[in-house]
């Protein structure tokens, strides 16, 4: 299974995908309704069948009562109470009859139709209560007595039991009618709602699945687009068709990406146009400034034997100079890494060697304390490491002070740097911008020696090795840390970064 599959299946099935949402809701509203139509179903049946069988064996047992019961003797023997129970059961629509009649006070005689299953116990008593108790006989009630009847069950299956008392003397009479075949009617009537709420629920959950694939493909085909939009595919464009809503919104994103890629495409033009002037000035700077240089170096050299009072502005340019040729080789520099054309010429050297000749080359060696052991040999640019490193501890010198720590460390296969002062530290609002270009800490220095580019292109270094440069404060609150991480073999990169060779400057720079 292909990892796009894989991936779409595991979307399909999380809790927060909306197909998974709307095919949930679907079937909680499809079992909803099924069972509640099933459940009225059910109900009405349940009392529409119960109520036929009741009125059907309830009005059969009060003609009966009043056609044999009836017309026994006014002392019927038990005989003749098992007689009339027997023909009244015989001619009923599946029930048992019981007769009950008094030979003297306290004294009562039975007939049943059926000894085996009606008896007097299997009627409750609050029925015999009510069966035997005389109505008032009143303008809303002619009769004495009245027929009851109550359902119940005996012995785990359900009955229906109804009794009455014949008016003006006469036997008691109670019928018992088997529920059973209602019950297994009802009952095969629930599986059959059961069936069809589970149809209906299958059902729901396909219709769902068809809804939510007609309204997520487009906008799947959205998120497609929206994402590709991200990647940088700024042509990226969907097929609309429709008038419905999505159809809106796709036009909407088209129209969106339009205006993108054309503001894009302006900003990209500005940003090369940029570029190129800021190449091309730097180029055409570099033939005046090599003479201004050399003119430069030779007043320094007779500075001394010049006037007293021009010797001061004769240094004043020298220096200028100097400083106005760094900027003009950190922009050249800059510019090379923005255009992508920096490259890296790898070597294999030993990192001790490397920053102890660093920092000898700028005569640093009494201000710097260094911690590093021999024999650490990395694959990588030698004269990048050299700018990286000048430009980080040229920076704590200036701004730190001394002593400057630097340690040299392996962790795996990085190659870490620790570049420590014991200065004030870096103000908690500069942090985020010390690696800015032309960003300076404090507004009252403009005019400082350096170009606000060191610490920029130190870290444009870095990157190109497939490192970084991180600035904190010590955690004891003396001095700024910068750590320098660099992989030990940018061999692969160096593979990857194809262009050609930026010159890099030699001295050091600051960017606070």
């Amino acid at each position: 299974m292909s990892t796009a599959v894989r991936r779409s299946l595991l979307a399909g099935l999380r809790w927060t995908s909306l197909r998974l949402r709307l095919v949930v809701v679907f079937a909680l509203v499809a079992l909803t309704a099924a069972v509640s139509a099933s459940g009225i179903a059910y109900w009405l049946n349940r009392e529409a069948v119960l109520t036929r069988t009741q009125d059907s064996a309830l009005g059969d047992f009060r003609q009966e009562m009043q056609n044999r019961a009836a017309s026994l003797p006014a002392r019927p023997t038990k005989d003749d109470l098992q007689d009339a129970a027997v023909q009244m059961a015989s001619s009923s629509p599946g029930y048992s009859v019981m007769l009950i009649d008094e030979r003297g006070p306290g004294k009562p005689i039975v007939g049943n139709s059926d000894l085996d299953s009606f008896t007097r116990t299997n009627v409750p008593l609050s029925l015999q209560k009510q069966v035997n108790k005389k109505q008032p006989v009143k303008a809303g009630n002619k009769y004495q007595y009245h027929l009851f009847w109550q359902r119940t069950s005996i012995r785990g299956k359900p009955y229906l039991v109804g009794g009455t008392k014949i008016i003006g003397g006469g036997p008691t009479g109670y019928m018992l009618k088997s529920l059973d075949q209602e019950r297994q009617d009802l009952n095969s009537l629930a599986w059959s709602l059961g069936i069809a709420t589970a149809l209906a629920l299958v059902g729901s959950a396909l219709l769902a699945q068809a809804a939510a694939t007609t309204v997520l493909r487009p906008v799947q085909r959205l998120g497609d687009a929206a994402r590709k939009l991200g990647e940088g595919k700024l042509d990226t464009r969907l097929v609309v068709s429709g008038t419905d809503e999505l159809a809106d919104l796709s036009r909407t994103f088209n129209r969106t990406a339009n205006s993108l890629e054309k503001k894009v495409a302006d900003m990209t033009a500005r940003e090369e146009a940029s570029r190129r002037f800021v190449a091309d000035m730097s180029h055409e700077l570099r033939t005046p400034l090599t003479a201004i240089t050399a003119v430069a170096e030779v007043l320094e050299d007779e500075a001394d034997n010049l006037d007293p009072m021009i010797a001061p502005a004769v240094h004043l340019v020298v220096s200028e100079t100097r400083r106005l040729n760094d900027l003009v080789e950190n922009l050249m520099e800059v510019t090379r890494f923005d255009a992508g054309t920096a490259r890296l010429v790898l070597d294999t050297v030993d990192v001790a060697d490397q920053v102890t000749a660093c920092i000898d080359v700028r005569a640093w060696l009494d201000a710097v304390d260094l911690d590093a052991e021999r024999g650490m040999m990395v694959r990588l640019d030698p004269r990048r490491l050299d700018v990286i490193l000048a430009n980080l501890i040229g920076n704590a010198l200036k701004h730190g002070g001394s002593p400057v720590r630097v340690t040299v460390r392996t962790e795996g296969d990085e190659l870490v740097i620790k570049v420590r002062d014991h200065g004030p530290g870096i103000p908690e609002d500069v942090l985020p911008h010390v690696f800015d270009r032309f960003y300076k800490a404090s507004a009252s220095r403009p005019r400082s020696e350096g170009s606000g580019l060191g610490l920029s292109i130190a870290l444009e270094n870095a990157h190109i090795h497939g490192g970084d440069i991180t600035a904190t404060n010590s955690p004891d609150g003396d001095g700024a840390v910068f750590v320098l991480r660099l992989p030990r073999d940018a061999e692969a990169l160096s593979r990857a970064t194809e262009g050609h060779d930026a010159e890099i400057p030699d001295e050091e720079d600051d960017a606070t």
